[in-house]
């Protein structure tokens, strides 16, 4: 660390990171010179003075472990429930789920199989083995044939490729496969699955000594693996067998030693975003559901804590998470909606605080899931969920919206029917059962255009499943370590299927390059500037320099919605772009480049795989299925790619760890600025865009450049836009006038009418049809039907 971030830190953080720094110097020392291990007999110490424990601290302070074991095991099967799931849901629970999902026991059979016979899905990446010598090696990226040092844990440099990616070795070590054994074994009673779990566990205690390796390098990733273990002590605790191993000694020890790594290590000022929340969840559940354990009292108060005042950090008044980062905010609604279901459960005041939490995180994020549930993937998106217990994609947020739905009384959150398997895991305490069933009934409102302000995305939707998500916010949150180059980027869904998209993220350490390349503005769609990205980045988390966006203008009304927005990512060239969309109609994305000089300028769109392209010179047809649409660019050359090596264009990551291609459209211009670029996109099969003319625009008390006109020549209509960059003098293109901002008119068989008009006072259009609109003053917005 340099001298001048020591000077930036305020006393409370020099005192916190001298403590640490002491601390972990002491441990590593200790390690040196005695070779760290397990030791049972620590449990005897770490159980509290509860009455009912006493059997078990008895067997352990005489070592008999599996009389421990056994003690235990009737502790957790007969304890009052604390955690979403008990040993007590178990044949009421199975059963219900088998009745409801018919598939439910094949799917968690095949899933569970694949891990008896060491194969594992994780990320993007299928099948893996993890086998050296016939035993897991915890400490391998398969993918990449690395391994990472069993040495101190502050020392292992888990961001250096030589030890592989650090991502696939943590999400193996998560073990939250272990909630995949568990639903297999609670669905079909096959004791296979229970045993590869406990298997497992005494082969990581092994090979994962504490304090050494790169599975404790990571306090988020120990409390992800803490939680997937409070979830095996569900699933497993109550069919203890007397000649089994005193596998719940081992992991109530494991458990009280990592809680206390990340209780001694917490986030506060090394990744204080999602990794804080994740680790304060941790404690707070783990200490809330383990009453058993003397430290998790403690625990809990801290967890609790962190959470609450973290609510008002980093979770916006309109609902957003600050990062930025759709991945991220499910995250942040997973985390606040487990520890609400605890807080319940429990009985804790705290409960009140987290829904209301949880509450303003769901609003936000039914908003910027399209109706099928999917959220578009803008900033990083890291692969992973609190609770991967049925396979779902990650941007499938069905599932949460569902408990939400249930445990915060909110019946529009949740979509399509029926609930999702997961609900009913999340949801199976006794007093929440019947919610769940009693929220089929429920009605469901339409979720309708809004902006989440503060967070800086703004969403158009359509009744038939459109949905347009713009990024109109700041870079990220601290220093940007999970955003991208992607300011005033957009993504967009068809008729509930995704067209314009994100790239995803791929890869996070292994490849730089391609870390880069995924996370800058070429890949996004929006404007670049002589091949330019508008923010750039400095090693995979940071970034040298930042675009600082404005919106300018936000309005939305049941005929259309209106963006215009701007940054100055290439300094002292301004991008702004102005949107307007007739939902399930029409798109226009009017780009202005602002400047001196002569410069070449590119919009970019990256289109879901799904879709047939068709390039026909300025146009492209979009199918799939019964839907179609077109793109037409009156101005620039276009150019297509699909998997191109030159370019890196034409590429997207659906998930972490799988890069594939997909079609990009790169439409180039170059001349002196400034000047605009449109683009126009038809989304009604019925009235297809068939041409795009630019017409010329004249100005009276400012320059012509400083506007736009288009002739939108469709299947049974035409229609004329304008845009002006500001507010003032009258601009006649074709036969009309106007002082507006924005114009819009549609002609059909001859006749003007559905026009909308922002930021004026005077329309007027000459000739035999001719259309006035007069007004005393200027007039925000104005919308008419005509004649």
């Amino acid at each position: 660390m340099n001298l001048a971030r020591l000077t930036q830190m305020d006393p409370r953080e020099l005192a916190w990171r001298g403590r640490a720094a002491a601390r972990i110097a002491w441990d590593r020392l200790t390690s040196t010179r005695v070779r760290p291990s397990w030791d049972r007999r620590q449990l005897h110490a770490a159980l509290s003075d509860d009455p009912a424990l006493d059997a078990a601290r008895a067997a352990l302070e005489h070592e008999r472990w599996r009389e421990a074991h056994r003690a235990l095991a009737l502790h957790f099967a007969f304890t009052p429930q604390r955690f979403v799931l008990a040993p007590s849901n178990h044949s009421t629970l199975a059963a219900s789920i088998r009745e409801r999902f018919a598939g439910a026991l094949a799917d968690a059979t095949l899933r569970g199989e694949k891990i008896v016979a060491g194969r594992y899905d994780l990320l993007g990446y299928r099948s893996l083995t993890f086998r050296t010598d016939r035993a897991l090696d915890w400490h391998h990226d398969p993918v990449h044939d690395c391994n990472a040092p069993l040495v101190f844990w502050s020392d292992v440099p888990y961001l250096d490729p030589k030890c592989g990616d650090h991502k696939i070795i943590w999400e193996l070590n998560r073990h939250q496969h272990w909630l995949t054994l568990g639903r297999a074994f609670w669905l079909t009673g096959d004791p296979r699955y229970r045993d590869r779990c406990i298997s497992e566990l005494s082969s990581w205690m092994a090979a994962n000594p504490p304090l050494m390796g790169i599975n404790w390098a990571s306090m988020l990733e120990l409390g992800f693996r803490s939680l997937s273990w409070l979830w095996a002590i569900a699933f497993f605790a109550d069919s203890s067998t007397t000649g089994e191993p005193a596998w719940l000694v081992d992991v109530l020890l494991a458990l009280d030693r990592q809680l206390s790594h990340i209780e001694q290590n917490l986030s506060y000022y090394f990744s204080p975003n999602t990794h804080l929340l994740g680790e304060a969840l941790a404690l707070y559940v783990c200490g809330r559901s383990l009453p058993l354990l003397r430290a998790s009292e403690s625990r809990e108060a801290i967890g609790r804590r962190v959470l609450l005042e973290e609510a008002h950090r980093q979770v916006s008044t309109d609902g957003g998470h600050c990062e930025r980062s759709t991945h991220y905010h499910r995250y942040t609604l997973d985390f606040y909606l487990l520890a609400s279901i605890v807080a319940r459960i429990t009985k804790d005041p705290a409960a009140v605080e987290f829904e209301r939490t949880a509450a303003r995180l769901a609003d936000a994020a039914r908003l910027l899931a399209d109706d099928e549930g999917e959220l578009p993937q803008i900033g990083d998106d890291d692969g992973g969920t609190l609770l991967p217990i049925v396979g779902r994609a990650p941007a499938d947020i069905r599932d949460s919206l569902a408990v939400a739905s249930v445990l915060l009384d909110r019946p529009y959150l949740r979509i399509g029917s029926p609930m999702p398997e997961e609900s009913y895991w999340w949801l199976a305490h006794p007093s929440l059962v019947a919610r769940v069933d009693n929220s089929f009934a429920a009605a469901r409102a339409r979720v309708r255009s809004a902006a989440l302000r503060d967070t800086g995305f703004y969403v158009s939707r359509s009744t038939r499943g459109d949905h347009l998500v713009i990024d109109g916010g700041v870079h990220g949150y601290l220093n940007g370590g999970h955003a991208h180059a992607d300011a005033l980027s957009l993504t967009l869904t068809v008729a509930g299927v995704p067209l314009l998209v994100d790239p995803g993220t791929g890869v996070y350490t292994i490849d730089q390059a391609l870390r880069d390349r995924l996370r800058s503005s070429q890949m996004h769609n929006t404007l670049v500037v002589d091949g330019r990205s508008q923010s750039i980045g400095k090693g995979p988390f940071s970034w040298k320099t930042t675009a600082n966006t404005r919106v300018r203008q936000w309005r939305t009304h049941h005929a259309f919605d209106y963006f215009e927005g701007m940054h100055d990512g290439y300094w002292p060239i301004e991008h702004r772009r102005h949107v307007l969309t007739l939902p399930g109609d029409l798109l226009v994305v009017a780009d202005l480049v602002v400047g001196e000089g002569i410069h070449t300028a590119s919009v970019h769109w990256h289109i879901d795989p799904r879709w047939r392209v068709h390039v026909s010179e300025s146009s492209v047809t979009f199918a799939i299925r019964e839907t179609q649409c077109q793109l037409v660019a009156p101005r620039g050359h276009m150019e297509h790619f699909e998997g191109d090596v030159t370019t890196g264009l034409g590429w997207r990551a659906p998930i972490y760890g799988s890069i594939e291609p997909a079609p990009s459209l790169r439409i180039t211009h170059c001349d002196a600025l400034p000047f605009w670029m449109p683009s126009v996109f038809g989304l009604a099969r019925s009235n297809p865009v068939v041409d795009v003319e630019l017409l010329p625009v004249t100005a009276e008390d400012r320059s012509p450049a400083s506007a736009v006109a288009l002739r939108i020549v469709r299947g049974s209509t035409t229609d004329y836009v304008m845009f002006a960059d500001n507010a003032s003098g009258l601009l006649r293109f074709g036969a009309f006038e106007t002082d507006a901002r924005v114009l819009f008119c549609r002609e059909r068989d001859g006749q003007f009418g559905n026009v909308i008009l922002l930021e004026g006072s005077r329309v007027h259009l000459d000739g035999e049809n001719a259309l006035e609109f007069d007004a005393p003053h200027r007039m925000p917005q104005v919308v008419f039907a005509g004649t």
